[in-house]
């Protein structure tokens, strides 16, 4: 449960927590951040790290001078790439049998789900897949299973990267210094989180009306 609090104000006060980190830390921030992106995505089992709303935090941080907002989005944009292309990898290496009944974020449902979404959208969906909490994590992973061709999947994780990153960040930088967003920033970045994790709400809805 402490756990669970811990993540929860992470999430909803992250310009309070982006803020002392800047304080703290300084031109390593970026670091921080780099780091961040690139377990988000490209290792499969930390899906429940800030992707979104941190993009969108760090973009608000630097429409107030705390960061600079072309050298974080080039930075972003890399660790975004890199990432995907990690657990492309991972994928290939690894393949299915990560993937338990009982398990909670590798379990089989996961990964049928994420494998009936990337048959849906094809090559497609490692772009979709950016905007969609856990199956952008899973989706990279499932295309190096599949054996997509690196340089189809190079192609796509540059295209969703770049838009994701871009999207986000400079989202932040246009919209986080309003006054509303400013007074109301946890509000924000929690209408992020549900907008980003209703497609996977609807699809559940869905595939348990079905079974029924």
């Amino acid at each position: 449960m402490n756990l669970l609090q811990h993540a929860l104000d992470l999430f909803l006060h992250l310009d309070v927590h982006l803020a002392a980190i800047i304080e703290q830390f300084g031109f390593f921030t970026y670091l921080i951040l780099f780091i961040t992106i690139f377990c988000e995505t490209g290792l499969v089992f930390t899906p429940f790290l800030p992707g979104d709303s941190l993009l969108f935090a760090a973009g608000a941080f630097a429409a107030r001078g705390s960061l600079n907002p072309f050298f974080l989005t080039l930075l972003l944009g890399a660790a975004a790439i890199l990432g995907d292309s990690c657990n492309y990898w991972f994928g290939g290496l690894l393949g299915r049998r990560v993937f338990k009944e009982h398990r909670k974020i590798l379990s089989l449902e996961n990964l049928r789900a994420t494998e009936e979404f990337y048959k849906r959208h094809g090559s497609k969906a490692v772009i979709f897949a950016r905007f969609l909490p856990m199956l952008r994590t899973i989706v990279p992973f499932v295309a190096g299973v599949a054996k997509m061709p690196y340089h189809v999947f190079f192609f796509y994780n540059v295209v969703g990267g770049a838009v994701w990153v871009l999207l986000f960040v400079w989202g932040g930088y246009f919209f986080g210094t309003i006054p509303a967003v400013e007074k109301n920033f946890s509000l924000v970045i929690l209408a992020i989180i549900v907008v980003s994790l209703l497609p996977a709400a609807v699809h559940a809805i869905r595939h348990w009306w079905k079974r029924r």
